[in-house]
């Protein structure tokens, strides 16, 4: 069944059928022999739900930088299998890589997605004695909402409390990213189904939900790669944020696709590639410390 999903980008408003993820490949595990891949492991209770995430481990015990995957899927569909050749990759290339299942709307409307996320770099760092990870080398990576809440972590870092572990990421990756809510009109309910009402109804959660409007100079780099031709989530709110970020002295690289939209954009090699390297830049050679 499709659904139609309306947005809106400089005055124009698109009907596209959408957030059905039939993407056959990331649906595979095609884990290679060096990788260990652990699955179902409980991160959360959450509601008395299980919330779960798959492990994909590189093989040797030197302690690893760690990143977070997180699907896309509007809020409301898909499951933590969709990135699984992401995953894959990023094991491939001596990273822990966590991807994770998390609360869906509508009946789990924000912010529990990205309290689900925060929960999950929580639980990387408890845990990175026992997977081989460095609990202070944690990024995150995600395509579509996902990546929305990727940049979410970038931006919302929460420092350790008395008995709390914190949140900070060191680097994100967004993948046609959505960034920012508060130019939707303010009648459409569009997004009712995950922010509660219009933007009209709900302004406190539209704009706490848009990664641009927590954007400050302390915050972590980003590496965003977009369609061109992407009319399901419109690139100028992924560019907007990039260039904000350049202008505040924070890294972040903005990666164009030609001819892509948002569906064809998640397969291109070139750009997972140097997303990639922007994680090994920032997770592989930091001495950045995080606090725990």
């Amino acid at each position: 069944m499709f659904h139609n999903f309306l947005i809106f980008e400089r005055g124009k408003k698109w009907a596209i059928p959408s957030f059905v993820w039939a993407f056959a490949f990331f649906q595979s595990l095609n884990a290679k022999p060096e990788i260990e891949v652990k699955t179902d492991l409980v991160y959360a209770t959450k509601d008395k739900l299980d919330l779960k995430l798959d492990a994909y481990l590189p093989v040797g015990s030197k302690a690893r930088p760690s990143v977070l995957v997180i699907h896309g899927g509007g809020w409301r569909f898909g499951s933590k299998r969709q990135l699984a050749k992401y995953a894959s990759g990023l094991a491939g290339r001596g990273f822990n890589a966590f991807a994770i299942n998390y609360r869906l709307a509508p009946k789990y409307k924000h912010p529990a997605q990205i309290e689900d996320c925060r929960d999950a770099v929580r639980w990387i760092k408890k845990n990175s004695d026992q997977y081989g990870g460095d609990p202070n080398r944690i990024g995150a990576l995600g395509y579509s909402a996902g990546a929305h809440l990727a940049c979410m972590l970038a931006v919302t870092g929460q420092q350790p409390g008395e008995n709390e572990v914190g949140t900070n990421i060191l680097v994100a990756v967004g993948g046609g990213t959505p960034c920012e809510f508060m130019s939707i009109p303010a009648k459409n309910k569009t997004l009712a189904y995950w922010l509660g009402g219009s933007r009209q109804e709900a302004p406190k959660a539209y704009r706490e939900a848009s990664p641009l409007e927590h954007l400050d100079k302390g915050d972590s780099p980003i590496f965003f790669f977009h369609g061109e031709t992407d009319f399901l989530v419109g690139m100028s709110g992924a560019k907007k944020m990039s260039d904000k970020m350049k202008k505040l002295g924070i890294d972040t690289h903005f990666h164009p696709i030609k001819e892509a939209g948002h569906f064809r954009a998640v397969f291109n090699s070139k750009a997972i590639g140097a997303s990639f390297d922007f994680l090994e830049k920032h997770l592989k050679k930091t001495v950045r410390k995080q606090k725990r």
